[in-house]
């Protein structure tokens, strides 16, 4: 196997280990505000810094939002509205979770490097995002939110290269 390839292939394996870790949680992406320091998921925007929560749940309506120069586990880089294919003829439906995905993973590598300044294949950090689940789509969350994090430590000061394009 090449560099590269080993690379990529690293990267999906713990990829998909935090998302499967993670999605039961982050699928419900967007119900409610939050208060009390709790960011409401459909409110946040690039270089806010969170906590994972403690708990899996189904749902996720808030994350624990903590200043990025604090210890925290994710930074959100992007948040992109999710945009049918051409020959997809309803956009109001749900488009499903492995649609939804494949979007994501693509987006989300795409929008990584004009945040961070390093191309995601290049990175030592990974990223995840949240996805509207059916409920929050049929209140119009079309929304999935990028978040770059160390798998093998907590952040300490934000990801966002001040040099980058980090418009998402």
């Amino acid at each position: 196997m090449t560099p590269v390839a080993t690379t990529v292939l690293r990267r999906r394996v713990a990829a998909v280990a935090v998302v499967v870790g993670l999605v039961p949680s982050l699928g419900g992406c967007g119900l409610f505000g939050g208060d009390d320091g709790e960011e409401g998921v459909q409110s946040i925007e690039p270089g806010q810094c969170f906590q994972v929560p403690s708990e899996v749940k189904e749902q996720l309506a808030d994350l624990d939002e903590v200043p990025c120069d604090e210890p925290h586990d994710r930074e959100a880089f992007a948040v992109i509205g999710y945009e049918p294919p051409d020959d997809e003829t309803d956009a109001d439906v749900f488009p499903g979770d492995d649609t939804l995905t494949r979007y994501a993973d693509g987006r989300c590598a795409s929008a990584f490097g004009d945040y961070t300044g390093t191309p995601y294949l290049d990175s030592d950090l990974y990223f995840t995002y949240l996805l509207p689940s059916p409920r929050s789509w049929q209140s119009g969350d079309r929304d999935v939110v990028c978040f770059a994090f160390d798998p093998g430590r907590r952040l300490d000061r934000s990801v966002r290269d001040p040099d980058a394009d980090a418009e998402s």
